[in-house]
This record gives C-alpha cells, sequence and structure tokens, in this order.
C-alpha cells in the first residue's frame, strides 16, 4: 500500500510540471516569414520576456533569408596544382 501511494504521488508531481515551450528551429522560421515577423517584433519589444535562444534564432533565421548561403563577394581560396613545386 506504501508503495502503491508513492508511485501516486510522483506519478501526480510530474504530472504537475510545466513543460517548457517548444522552440521553434531557425529552418521553420525561414520558411515561416509571417510567424519570423512576429517574433523579431516580440524581441525588439521585450527581448527578456522573449528569451535569447528565441531571439538569437529569430536573428540567424533572418540573416539566412537575407543572405542565403553567403555573399556571391567571398572569394574561394586559390587552388594549388598537386605538382606544383614546394618552397
Amino acid at each position: 500500500m506504501k508503495t502503491l501511494l508513492t508511485v501516486a504521488a510522483c506519478t501526480l508531481l510530474l504530472a504537475a510540471c510545466n513543460k517548457p515551450a517548444p522552440i521553434e528551429s531557425v529552418e521553420s522560421l525561414m520558411t515561416n516569414p509571417e510567424r519570423l515577423k512576429e517574433l523579431r517584433a516580440q524581441c525588439k519589444a521585450d527581448h527578456t520576456k522573449v528569451g535569447d535562444a528565441v531571439c538569437n534564432m529569430a536573428a540567424e533565421a533572418t540573416r539566412r533569408r537575407f543572405m542565403g548561403g553567403g555573399t556571391p563577394y567571398t572569394p574561394a581560396p586559390p587552388a594549388i596544382p598537386p605538382s606544383a613545386p614546394k618552397e
């Protein structure tokens, strides 16, 4: 009987715990511009309430939407042929 009460109490305690709100991924924010715009406005209004993790994801999604995979102005490193003499 005592074990049953202990198990029931533990079950109730675990059920009462609040689960944290799921954090959206950067990719999901990139595909949903309305949600991204909403999050950016919330971060601008009250950054501490929204939290660093969410605001950083919104900023990264905005950067990726704007910049894509990088900039065309970043040159690739020069290719060194295998037969080139070493200095």
